[in-house]
């Protein structure tokens, strides 16, 4: 098992206002941003981590969460310096920084990019009034084109905007009128999520009216043909791009490559060795901010589970993967997936590549039905 390139993950669980489909680690801000003194528990975090993975440098960085653009530039370039001097960065390191529309004063961009941000996520979700408050989000279409247009004139055109699918009521046309909105905004990358209702959500207690499947399937089409002759590549099952601007740091999840989690509920994976080692931060940031050396809890994948890990991830790539990273990411012979990938290549779900094995167009549909055959035996070893 050769040891993999190494991202960061850095969490930031506030939000003004938390949505009612969000399942995310997220919280609605109450009181004041505790800016600096959650920066000071995210480098204690990081400098706690960082002799397990010494003489790795960063290759990506990503900065999620909630709303991360509440934090200052000052702020998220205090983070950033600390990183490259304690870990290292490597060359051309992909820095993104997820924003919502509604938390960006003009100007801001370019003081990030200053901080050393590469690349912004924004989260668009819908040009549709209705859809946005549907959805309990804080900002109006005008404010997403306004940031478009500052992310333009800060040098940061490589930008990715989220876009949200099968919305209450929504129909196809609605749904394609949303993305030519998206596209005409100039973005580099573009993902594109299904509503999906998720436990302990509101939505959850509350379910709104979702379009009827076949619905769903004509978005998808329309989607993907819209997309290409805008000339964006479909390359992950929600991604979209156009050449060169791949986000470098979800290629590394989806080739299970490993990343240092930090923040309140963030997650880890680390290769030392021939053992790989899943982490989590507490979740309540309270609890982060009051003991953060005490919230770390590991678990080593056992040998058994490893292939479905993998093939977690990297099935959401169109390209699939190969046997030879196959190998390299579990020190695992291919033959520990061929027998049970069989019946998914009966149903058409899944196909041999030239040097791999990727999901079919309908099985990039029905993920979860290739993963529910991997799933390991509790009692093998």
């Amino acid at each position: 098992m050769n040891t993999p390139p190494l991202a960061l993950y850095a969490h930031f669980p506030w939000c003004v206002q938390k949505c009612p489909y969000c399942d995310f680690n997220s919280y609605t801000l109450k009181e004041t941003l505790p800016e600096q003194r959650y920066i000071d528990t995210l480098l204690r975090d990081l400098d706690a981590q960082l002799p397990e993975v010494a003489g790795r440098p960063f290759t990506s960085v990503f900065l999620g969460g909630g709303t991360p653009s509440l934090f200052s530039p000052a702020a998220i370039g205090q983070l950033l310096d600390h990183a490259r001097k304690t870990a290292g960065f490597a060359d051309a390191i992909e820095v993104t920084l997820e924003a919502n529309p509604g938390t960006i004063e003009r100007g801001k961009f370019a003081e990030y990019r200053a901080a050393g941000v590469t690349r912004v996520s924004l989260g668009a979700q819908s040009f549709d009034a209705r859809q946005l408050e549907k959805l309990g989000r804080i900002h109006s279409a005008d404010e997403t084109r306004r940031a478009a247009q500052e992310l333009h004139a800060a040098g940061l055109s490589n930008f990715n905007l989220d876009l949200m699918y099968a919305l209450p009521d929504q129909s196809a046309n609605e749904a394609l009128q949303d993305l030519e909105v998206a596209l005409d905004l100039d973005p580099a990358h573009l993902s594109q999520y299904h509503l999906t209702i998720e436990p302990g959500t509101v939505f959850a207690g509350a379910p709104p009216p979702q379009p009827a499947d076949e619905v769903v399937d004509r978005m998808l089409d329309e989607s993907l043909n819209a997309l290409s002759r805008r000339g964006f590549e479909h390359y992950e099952v929600s991604g979209y791009s156009r050449a060169g601007a791949r986000c470098l740091h979800n290629l590394n999840y989806w080739t299970f490559g490993d990343y240092l989690g930090i923040g309140a509920g963030a997650h880890g994976k680390i290769t030392t060795g021939q053992e790989i080692v899943r982490t989590q931060r507490t979740r309540e940031p309270r609890r982060y901010l009051a003991d953060e050396a005490a919230s770390l809890t590991r678990k080593t994948i056992a040998r058994r589970e490893i292939p479905f890990e993998f093939a977690m991830n990297a099935f959401r790539l169109v390209d699939g993967f190969t046997d030879a990273l196959f190998l390299e990411r579990t020190g695992l012979p291919i033959s520990t997936l061929e027998v049970a990938l069989a019946p998914q290549i009966r149903r058409g779900l899944v196909e041999r590549s030239e040097a791999g094995w990727r999901a079919t167009p309908k099985g990039f549909r029905f993920l979860n039905d290739i993963l529910v055959d991997l799933l390991p035996n509790p009692e093998s070893p």
